[in-house]
């Protein structure tokens, strides 16, 4: 398994684990203010964060693998790598106000409250920052996502054959 399989395997990790930790989260504001539901999903949101350091620690060695494949655009690929700094960033600071939160719902501090509602905002946010870290990452490999794609501005794609049967 090279850098390259790492990073497609770890990489999903901090994004879906975002986005599960938020659901829960918002169910157990939903479920009568449960605090051993938010409980879990700040737990969630904290493992999100640490998986998106090897997610990140592997991106280079996936890139120098993948730049030397043909039709690779290097600025797709410069776009990821920036957009996956940011969100390590974005994680980790997400993370942290996580551990935070459950540190102060523990000791039943009078903000944690407050704490929960941020880390709500915090974490839906992250939610919407992953998928733009995720499309960038797949558009990579994928041109059939690109904005420039064939027939992503309305217009059909262009034939080949000019529409002519391949049946001789």
């Amino acid at each position: 398994m090279n850098t390259a399989h790492l990073h497609l395997l770890l990489n999903h990790l901090p994004m879906i684990g975002t986005v599960m930790g938020t659901l829960i989260l918002i169910a157990g504001f939903l479920l009568k203010n449960n605090p051993t539901i938010k409980q879990t999903a700040l737990g969630v949101l904290i493992f999100s964060a640490l998986t998106a350091i090897p997610a990140n620690l592997t991106g280079e060695g996936a890139e120098e693998l993948v730049e030397k494949l043909p039709g690779i655009s290097e600025t797709n690929i410069e776009t990821h790598e920036d957009l996956g700094k940011l969100f390590l960033i974005v994680m980790l600071l997400l993370g942290s106000l996580s551990l935070l939160t459950f540190l102060a719902s523990l000791f039943k501090t009078k903000f944690s409250s407050a704490l929960y509602i941020l880390v709500l905002v915090f974490s839906i946010g992250t939610s919407v920052f992953a998928k733009t870290v995720g499309t960038s990452g797949g558009e990579i490999r994928h041109s059939e996502i690109r904005s420039d794609a064939p027939g992503q501005n309305g217009n059909a794609p262009v034939q080949e054959n000019n529409g002519e049967s391949d049946d001789d």
